[in-house]
C-alpha cells in the first residue's frame, strides 16, 4: 500500500499527487514511468514520473481525469492508499550532450515534458520550453516550466492567453529566429507529436518523443504497447517510452490507440451512474 502524501487540483481536469514511494524515489530517472492500481478490483494503468524526491521519498504523477481508473484514483485524497504503486519503469531519457534542446509539451503532456526539461537545464543545457493547451483555462505548470528554460513560449490554440497558435508554430518561429537546437523534446497528443515531427524533419533536427499506448504489465511480456519503429516492432515498456520520432509509425499507433474506445467509454458512463448514486466503489 502506497500512501498520498500531497494531491492539487491543476484544472478541472487534471490532479497532481505525490506517493510516499521511497524506493522508486531513489531510482527514478526523467522519462521513466510508474504502473498503478488504486484498488485489489482496479485495473493496471501506467502515469509518467512527473518528478519525484529521493530525500523524501516521493514520487509525483499528474493524471488527466478521462477514464474510469484516472476518475476513482480522482476520489482518494492526503492519508489514503494506492493498492500498487510500481516503478520505476521503462528506459530513462536518453538526453546527455546536447548543447540547445527545445522541450515541447501540449496538453497533459507537458507533466512528461516539465521533467525532461529540468533534466536537461540542470546538465547546463540552453533550453527552449514550448507548451501548447487549448484555452487558458487549462494551463498547468506554467510557473514550474518557467523556472526549468532560458526562453519559455506558452501557446493556446484560441489565443485565450494572448499567444494564438499552435506548439509547431513557435518552434518553426524559434528555429527561423536562428535558435540552433540540436535535440527536441515532444510529448503530447500523438497528432502533436506527428506535426512536431514533421516539422522537424525539414530541418533535420534530432527528435525524441514519448509513447503512451495500450499498456498491461509494463514488463514487455503482454505484448500490448508494441510499436512499428523504423519498420521493427518494438515495445513501449521495455524499448522506450522515449523513441526517435522520425522511424515511429504514427498512423499506426493512433489506430492502435482507438481500439478500446467503446469498451472505455461504457467503464467511464458506468462509474459516472456510480458516483451520481454514491454507491460503494
Amino acid at each position: 500500500m502506497f500512501k498520498i502524501v500531497t494531491k492539487q487540483a491543476l484544472n478541472e481536469s487534471m490532479t497532481k499527487i505525490s506517493v510516499y514511494a521511497p524506493l522508486i524515489a531513489k531510482k527514478a530517472k526523467p522519462g521513466q514511468f510508474i504502473i498503478l492500481k488504486v484498488n485489489e478490483n482496479g485495473e493496471r494503468i501506467p502515469l509518467t514520473i512527473a518528478d519525484y524526491d529521493s530525500e523524501k521519498g516521493t514520487v509525483t504523477v499528474i493524471f488527466q481525469k478521462v477514464g474510469k481508473t484516472t476518475m476513482l484514483l480522482d476520489t482518494l485524497n492526503v492519508g489514503d492508499y494506492i493498492q500498487n504503486f510500481v516503478g520505476p519503469l521503462g528506459r530513462a531519457s536518453e538526453i546527455e550532450g546536447y548543447k540547445r534542446a527545445a522541450v515541447i509539451g501540449g496538453g497533459a503532456g507537458c507533466a512528461i515534458a516539465f521533467p525532461q526539461a529540468k533534466a536537461l537545464f540542470n546538465m547546463g543545457t540552453t533550453v527552449d520550453m514550448i507548451a501548447g493547451f487549448r484555452n487558458k483555462d487549462l494551463i498547468i505548470l506554467e510557473k514550474e516550466m518557467s523556472e526549468v528554460c532560458h526562453n519559455f513560449m506558452l501557446m493556446t490554440d484560441d489565443g485565450s492567453n494572448g499567444n494564438k497558435g499552435f506548439v509547431t508554430n513557435a518552434l518553426e518561429q524559434r528555429i527561423n529566429e536562428g535558435a540552433n537546437f540540436d535535440l527536441v523534446v515532444a510529448i503530447g497528443p500523438l497528432p502533436m507529436m506527428k506535426a512536431v515531427c514533421d516539422l522537424t524533419k525539414k530541418y533535420n533536427i534530432k527528435t525524441i518523443i514519448s509513447m503512451n499506448p495500450i499498456m498491461i504489465d509494463g514488463t514487455g511480456m503482454c505484448g500490448g504497447c508494441r510499436l512499428t519503429v523504423g519498420g521493427q516492432t518494438k515495445f513501449a515498456c521495455v524499448d522506450g517510452p522515449d523513441f526517435d520520432g522520425h522511424l515511429v509509425d504514427f498512423d499506426e499507433a493512433m489506430k492502435r490507440l482507438r481500439t478500446y474506445n467503446k469498451d472505455e467509454q461504457h467503464a467511464r458512463d458506468e462509474f459516472c451512474n456510480l458516483l451520481k448514486k454514491g454507491e460503494n466503489l
